[in-house]
């Protein structure tokens, strides 16, 4: 992959769709505080963007520790990215149209509580260094950057909403984000085999 626009458009979305349970857990905490102030929900926002931009970049480095040594297994990344995605979206997808009704509790957000968040919102995030295997480091590292603002921006909004209007719309931002991450598979998979 070379810089391009194209490049940078796949990264928004890459963003986009790994945001989504990011989001939605961010409209919960704004509706648990509605008296959060900006400077916290600064902090709950990095602390999502920072889960999102370590994984990806965790990810591609565990890929290319593996390739160096088993050279042919590159063939497989093209397969890999579009099964892990799949399934990643396909779960998202699944949870957010069957907890549609589902209300969430309130419950006080800690530091611990916030990290638990960040790592449970972000661990799909991890395969993302599959799908991005193809860049050199650099590229690796402004995908993951891109992933990272795309994240805070969302969950920025995640809390405004949140704290204005509730939760009503996390699971369809749920199944849209299971949606993204298909269609970045399959967009993958098609590239990388054909």
């Amino acid at each position: 992959m070379e810089w391009s626009i194209m490049f940078a458009f796949n990264s928004v979305l890459l963003g986009v769709g790994l945001a989504m349970d990011a989001f939605s857990v961010s409209m919960a905490n704004g509706l648990n505080d509605t008296k959060m102030k900006r400077g916290r929900m600064c902090v709950i926002a990095g602390v999502f963007a920072g889960f999102q931009l370590a994984m990806p970049v965790i990810g591609w480095i565990c890929v290319h520790t593996v390739i160096q040594y088993f050279t042919a297994f590159g063939k497989f990344i093209p397969w890999i990215a579009l099964i892990l995605l799949a399934y990643i979206g396909g779960k998202m997808l699944y949870e957010g149209i069957r907890n549609r009704d589902t209300d969430k509790e309130k419950q006080h957000l800690g530091i611990g509580a916030l990290f638990v968040q960040g790592v449970a919102t972000s661990i799909d995030a991890l395969s993302v260094g599959f799908t991005i295997a193809e860049y050199g480091w650099l590229m690796a590292l402004a995908a993951a950057l891109i992933i990272a603002v795309v994240t805070f921006a969302i969950c920025i909004a995640g809390l405004l909403i949140g704290k204005r209007f509730g939760t009503k719309l996390s699971n369809k931002a749920q199944v849209l984000g299971g949606v993204i991450l298909i269609l970045i598979g399959i967009e993958i998979f098609v590239t990388g085999v054909f």
